[in-house]
C-alpha cells in the first residue's frame, strides 16, 4: 500500500530578517516547517548566519532596498521562482529615525520623511502588491506594526504616521483579499528587547519604559514570533483584518 506523501513545506518572505524581530520570525518560521526567506538590505553577513542558523532546508537569502520599488518587485519574484510561490508575506522590515519638530531642520525633516514612508510604508506596500502575484488561498500576509500608531511618536512623528498606515494598508487588503482565501493581519509591539532598542533601554529611560508595563519589562522578539507563528497558520483565517497589540499592556486603546 502506498503511503501518502506529505504535504510540501509552505513557504515564507520575511523582510528585515537580518536581525532582531526579523530574525526571530525566521527562526521560528523554519521551525514550525516553512521555507524561509531571508531579507536583507545592507547587513549580508547577518543575514547569511541566520540563514545558516535555520532549522530544515530549501531556505534563501534574498537582498533589496526596499526604497527601490524595482528591487523590492525583484525579491519577491526571486523567492517565488525558486520555490514556486509564497504562502506567507512578514512584512517586519522598517526604519526609526528621531526628528522632534522643534529640532530638526526642514531638509532634514523632509529628507526623514521621505526615507520613512518610502521603507515602512511604500516598500512593504511595493512587496505585498508582488507577493499577491505568487499567492493562492490560505495565505498570510503580516504586517509589523507599532503601538506608535496609536498613541504617537512625538520625536519621530513619520514612524508613528507609517505605522498607523501599514495598520490601515493591511485592514483594506483584508477587506480585498479575502475573496481570493488571503487572510491579512497587523501586530503592533511596544519596545522588544533587540539590539536596536539597546540605546533606548539605558538607564534611566530604559526604567521608565519597562515600567509602563505591568510586567516590568519589554517584549522578547520570540514572543513577536510566536504570535507570527499563529496568525501565518491555517486556523489563523479568522483574524483578517485583525490588528494585534503586543505590549504587555503599556499602552490600552479601545
Amino acid at each position: 500500500m502506498t503511503e501518502p506523501s506529505a504535504a510540501p513545506a509552505r513557504r515564507a518572505l520575511v523582510t528585515g530578517a537580518s536581525r532582531g524581530i526579523g530574525a526571530a520570525v525566521a527562526a521560528r518560521l523554519a521551525s514550525d516547517g516553512y521555507r524561509v526567506a531571508v531579507h536583507y538590505a545592507r547587513s549580508g553577513g547577518s543575514a547569511r548566519q541566520v540563514h545558516g542558523d535555520l532549522a530544515g532546508d530549501g531556505h534563501l537569502v534574498v537582498q533589496a532596498d526596499l526604497r527601490d520599488p524595482e528591487q523590492a518587485r525583484a525579491l519577491v519574484d526571486e523567492a517565488a521562482e525558486a520555490w514556486g510561490g509564497i504562502d506567507v508575506l512578514v512584512n517586519n522590515a522598517g526604519v526609526f529615525l528621531a526628528h522632534p519638530i522643534d529640532d530638526t531642520d526642514y531638509d532634514a525633516w523632509q529628507e526623514i520623511w521621505r526615507e520613512t514612508l518610502e521603507v515602512n510604508l511604500v516598500g512593504p506596500a511595493n512587496v505585498t502588491w508582488a507577493a499577491v502575484r505568487h499567492m493562492g488561498p490560505g495565505a498570510r500576509i503580516i504586517n509589523i506594526g507599532s503601538r506608535g500608531a496609536f498613541r504617537g511618536e512625538p520625536n519621530s512623528p513619520a514612524y508613528g504616521a507609517s505605522k498607523a498606515a501599514i495598520a490601515a494598508l493591511g485592514q483594506s487588503l483584508a477587506k480585498d483579499l479575502g475573496r481570493r482565501g488571503i487572510a491579512v493581519t497587523t501586530i503592533a509591539p511596544g519596545f522588544v528587547d533587540t539590539d536596536m532598542a539597546t540605546e533606548a533601554m539605558a538607564g534611566e529611560a530604559g526604567v521608565a519604559r519597562r515600567a509602563e508595563s505591568p510586567f516590568g519589562r519589554i517584549a522578547h522578539a520570540d514572543e513577536v514570533a510566536a504570535a507570527v507563528s499563529y496568525l501565518a497558520s491555517p486556523e489563523a483565517e479568522w483574524a483578517s483584518g485583525g490588528i494585534l497589540d503586543l505590549n504587555g499592556a503599556s499602552y490600552l486603546r479601545m
